[in-house]
């Protein structure tokens, strides 16, 4: 079984799908004739972290992969990625478009058909190089017509990363509602109305590969998986533990799966990813997975394959340690820094930053080491119920839970009073430095 991997930057949840009014038809045709995934997330909000979890089934402090790679980090071991581990099985492993698990594709894939390490051409111009890479993507699948043995085709996009392309006279702000959890106003609306044109951008892309998958006539020997790594790159998403943050889109299609054309409410993680793709393709498991299959899920056996999953942040731009906890009612989430303010770095830089900055937001104090959500009752995470008496049970449960997690991960935010080490010449921005794009380094 051939595996056809679609991934974008940055879009959470914020698809037509999933129910928003974001023009991506492409994905919502695929989602229609595959298995939606409305309760996936990701175990790390920020880039590579997400990325490395799911493509070796591993939580980011047991892979290594706990920052970004253009900023000095990387996975303990490469053998551990799906990719080095398909060459293994007779796969042709090849990429097109971007990847953040190591400084370069070489590092896994049989081919690079088109990867540009000039970061010029992914942000000056994430059209053109998304349009390259579906584009040349489409003509290997078509090429791959009449040969033997299976393919993995990563085909990943810049797109819904900031900077967002703008197209304001198509996408008017007038007629466009911001993230729930950010003011409504011209400000946001414009961000979010470039965030559109960034979607339907990436969705068109999509659409290219999709087709030539069609017209190949090999779709019914491929599982095709879309997703993508973290929330939206607005405040309150991306590089946080609320669902805004790791709530991620999954799409797979298996074909013949008895959930082709349904959504699923199965609380799941990217880290299931892989074994699942191992049961698919009937590849034998490699033992460090920590992640559950969910071919279970796909063929109507099972509603669910786990009861909780977990979260951690430890290196964006800045250092900030948190870990969570979450099943499908509710969220544990605790910090294990004693810095109480807003860490801005990790959130990028937008006019809706900008916005929020000039509202007060960077006087906000975080004083609640503990945060504690009953999602059926607060969806958007604005109550703690951490000390309050007709919760502490779920508290009680809930932190066991996640302290029994970091235990058996060999988590080490358990050995080294709060501070994992980062690699010697890692850029990590001080916690009181407003941008990631501003030099201003922690030097010890």
């Amino acid at each position: 079984m051939n595996i056809l991997y679609l991934h974008t930057h940055d879009s959470g949840r914020y698809i037509m799908p999933y129910g928003y009014m974001i023009p991506t038809p492409n994905l919502m045709e695929l989602a229609q004739d595959a298995t939606l995934f409305r309760q996936c997330h990701t175990p790390s909000p920020t880039c590579s972290p997400s990325r490395g979890s799911l493509l070796t089934g591993m939580y980011p402090h047991s892979n290594g992969l706990i920052g970004l790679v253009n900023r000095g980090f990387s996975l303990n071991d490469n053998n551990q990625h799906i990719v080095s581990y398909l060459n293994e099985f007779n796969y042709e492993t090849a990429l097109s478009g971007i990847q953040h698990e190591e400084f370069t594709g070489e590092e896994f894939y049989q081919k690079v058909l088109f990867e540009s390490d000039d970061l010029g051409m992914y942000f000056e111009d994430p059209e053109a190089f998304d349009v390259e890479a579906a584009t040349t993507a489409a003509a290997y699948i078509k090429d791959r017509v009449g040969k033997d043995g299976n393919f993995f085709l990563s085909v990943g996009l810049i797109n819904t990363h900031r900077d967002l392309p703008s197209n304001r006279e198509k996408y008017k702000q007038d007629y466009i509602m911001p993230p729930a959890n950010l003011f409504d106003c011209k400000t946001t609306r414009e961000d979010m109305s470039d965030y559109c044109n960034s979607a339907e951008i990436a969705d068109r892309c999509f659409g290219i590969v999709l087709d030539a998958l069609k017209e190949s006539g090999l779709e019914d020997e491929t599982v095709i998986v879309f997703t993508t790594d973290h929330g939206i790159p607005f405040p309150g998403h991306k590089c946080h533990l609320y669902d805004s943050g790791t709530g991620v889109a999954l799409i797979i299609r298996y074909p013949g799966s008895k959930t082709n054309g349904k959504a699923l409410d199965s609380l799941v993680s990217n880290i299931d990813v892989f074994p699942t793709l191992c049961d698919l393709c009937d590849i034998p498991k490699p033992e460090w997975l920590q992640g559950v299959s969910l071919a279970e899920l796909l063929s109507g056996e099972k509603e669910e394959v786990r009861e909780e999953v977990f979260g951690e942040i430890n290196y964006h731009a800045s250092y900030e340690p948190v870990r969570s906890v979450r099943t499908q009612r509710y969220k544990l989430i605790r910090r294990f820094d004693y810095h109480n303010k807003i860490v801005p770095s990790n959130t990028d830089n937008s006019i809706s930053k900008q916005f929020v900055m000039d509202a007060g937001w960077l006087d906000k104090k975080l004083n609640e080491r503990e945060q504690l959500f009953d999602l059926y009752l607060d969806p958007m995470e604005t109550t703690n119920l951490v000390n309050d008496p007709e919760y502490q049970e779920i508290y009680c449960d809930l932190s066991e839970r996640l302290v029994n997690w970091m235990e058996e991960t060999e988590d080490p935010l358990l050995e080294i009073l709060y501070r994992i080490p980062r690699p010697e010449h890692a850029e990590i921005n001080k916690l009181t430095c407003l941008h990631a794009e501003i030099p201003d380094y922690e030097t010890d």
